[in-house]
């Protein structure tokens, strides 16, 4: 059944209202703080993160309650939040420059055209390509020198921007091998993915599919394939190269023809009958996406199905089952979210890159993306 336009608008005006008491919250309650995941719906808590990838997830946020409001608040916060992850933009521990600078500093660039945020978002990228493997074509992630990881394809483009702003063909050549190598390897026939690929690292040799937070190496873990129905939409942006758009529609076929009708997937859809049935940060990663590709497929028919689609997913997640709006004392804007349910870590919770994803899924809707 077609989404009632008028009632999703409604939907979405009060997710942001709720979203900007959420967020206004958290950020006057724990001052400078980067959440990662809720403990019990709170996010002040010890728990352990395993790496150091969600700082730009917050201040993304504000950028985008600055969109939807106007409210010179917003922007003012969005500005100090971004300012505390500046100095990420030399980081080479981690892959992940791409989430912490793109919801950032160029969303501050949009808004404001002003060189040194274009250049902070460009010395990020430069640094990212430095993880470039040449004996395997890839880039490594943050685990080995031997490991590729799907979550890559989210960070990529902003090699691709930076390859764009300086002309240099070397980060464009990087990149682009990046994404050939992860579409070969890590994106299997049905357009299911791999969450990690190991390869040998003397010889270039591509070894195994492997898994860190999906039930097997052999399955599909939900959010890395919304990673990759995303990301590859991305790459297809810059580079207008038709075999990427092909990779990002077989992974939005697979996310649609395995997920239940309310558009919210498991952890890993080969989990035999899961003890928790959500995964609703994937589900926001793949509304996102999908409103990308409804505009980039080039066919009106594929096109008005991935924003259907998208539109249902939204719909699931505005309700009271998944947005906290009726659960009291809850901190976070999105529930049912799962960060590593291996490791026991943010499992049914809210996840920051789940409460942005849904916010800019949100924005896109309305028109502001």
């Amino acid at each position: 059944m077609p989404i009632d336009q008028a009632r999703m608008q409604n939907k979405i005006g009060a997710a942001f209202d709720f979203a900007g008491r959420q967020l206004g919250q958290l950020i006057e309650t724990y001052p400078d703080y980067f959440p990662m995941y809720t403990i019990g719906g709170k996010w002040k808590h010890g728990g352990e993160a395993w790496t150091n990838w969600c700082e730009g997830f917050l201040g993304g946020q504000l950028w985008l309650m600055f969109r939807h409001t106007g409210d010179p608040y917003w922007r003012a916060k969005a500005e100090h939040y971004s300012r505390l992850i500046e100095h990420r933009k030399t980081d080479r521990d981690v892959h992940d420059l791409g989430f912490l600078f793109w919801s950032t500093w160029r969303r501050w660039y949009e808004v404001t055209r002003d060189p040194h945020s274009n250049q902070v978002v460009v010395e990020a990228g430069q640094t990212l390509s430095l993880r470039f493997k040449e004996r395997g074509q890839y880039l490594r992630s943050f685990v080995a020198d031997e490991s590729l990881f799907i979550d890559i394809m989210m960070n990529v483009g902003i090699i691709f921007y930076a390859a764009q702003q300086t002309g240099d063909r070397e980060l464009l050549r990087k990149a682009t091998r990046h994404c050939l190598t992860t579409r070969r390897y890590l994106v299997r026939g049905d357009g299911s993915t791999s969450h990690e690929g190991i390869f040998n690292t003397e010889t270039g040799e591509f070894l195994r599919q492997t898994t860190h937070q999906g039930w097997r190496d052999d399955s599909s873990w939900a959010r890395g394939l919304s990673w990759a129905l995303y990301g590859f939409g991305t790459v297809y942006s810059f580079t207008r190269d038709a075999r990427f758009l092909a990779t990002a529609e077989a992974c939005a076929a697979f996310y649609m023809e395995n997920t239940p009708p309310h558009g919210v997937p498991p952890n890993d859809w080969a989990e035999p009958n899961p003890a928790l049935p959500y995964e609703s940060s994937a589900a926001a990663i793949a509304a996102s996406g999908l409103l990308d590709l409804a505009k980039l497929a080039g066919d009106a028919t594929r096109g008005r199905r991935y924003h259907d689609y998208a539109l249902q997913i939204l719909d699931t997640l505005t309700e009271p089952a998944f947005l906290a709006v009726e659960t009291p004392g809850w901190e976070g804007i999105l529930k049912h979210g799962m960060y590593h349910q291996r490791r026991g870590l943010g499992v049914d919770e809210s996840v920051m890159w789940g409460e942005y994803f849904f916010l800019e899924a949100l924005s896109k809707v309305l028109g502001y993306e």
